[in-house]
């Protein structure tokens, strides 16, 4: 990451230049009469305009225009799932099998959903703790001899994701939908290639927002930054 050049720097006034990339941008350039302070650009942020800023010290503040890029833009599905328990495990059981059986894998993995597959080893639903309490117990219903498919939310009624969608979108799904998971799907649109949790997009916020936290007390700290003194 490359900071602006301070360039023709008198007295009275100065110019910024910008490098010319795609992937560099200019960050607020605070002015006063003993110092001028210009934060060097990081990755976190993204390049709108490259030109230059000629600005006059007398004024109080100056500040070039800056621009975020959201966690939920940046990062996607595919990323909340390589953090995720699931993608450590086989969370898929078959639609022909048994409610205990779905349990017995439930508490096994300390998971609370399993997604449900064909004969052909497609999406056919999932099965969540939820369906069991919900379902089984109010209803005086064997788990042994009850099948997952009697119980289970089928793949025509689920909310699902895919690997490329955002953080943003995966949590609007949820939030709207009221559901817990999100079955990844591959680009036939049938095969199941993932799955995640509230949880896991909770995490990947979490992390991203603390590094920019990090990276923004470094600059306010002198670090990483540069510093003009008349």
């Amino acid at each position: 990451n490359t900071a602006p050049i301070l360039i023709n720097h008198d007295k009275n006034k100065g110019v910024i230049v910008h490098p010319h990339s795609p992937t560099t941008q200019y960050l607020p350039i605070y002015i006063s009469s003993k110092k001028i302070i210009m934060l060097r650009a990081t990755s976190s942020l993204l390049l709108k305009r490259a030109t230059p800023l000629v600005f006059n010290k007398t004024a109080p503040i100056v500040a070039a225009r800056r621009t975020f890029a959201s966690i939920e833009e940046n990062k996607k599905a595919f990323d909340a799932w390589q953090k995720s328990c699931y993608a450590e495990i086989d969370y898929t059981i078959p639609e022909s099998a048994t409610v205990f059986e779905a349990v017995q894998r439930f508490a096994a993995y300390k998971i609370g959903c399993l997604v449900t597959t064909d004969a052909d080893g497609n999406l056919s639903g999932i099965v969540t703790e939820r369906d069991y309490v919900t379902k089984i117990a109010p209803n005086k219903l064997k788990s042994k001899e009850t099948l997952i498919t009697d119980i289970y939310t089928p793949a025509d009624k689920l909310v699902t994701a895919t690997p490329h969608d955002s953080i943003g979108e995966c949590m609007n799904k949820i939030l709207s939908k009221d559901v817990r998971h999100l079955p990844l799907l591959g680009d036939d649109g049938k095969s199941i290639v993932g799955m995640i949790s509230v949880k896991d997009l909770v995490k990947v916020e979490l992390e991203e927002k603390q590094k920019m936290i990090d990276t923004l007390k470094n600059f306010a700290l002198g670090k990483g930054g540069h510093f003009i003194e008349d």
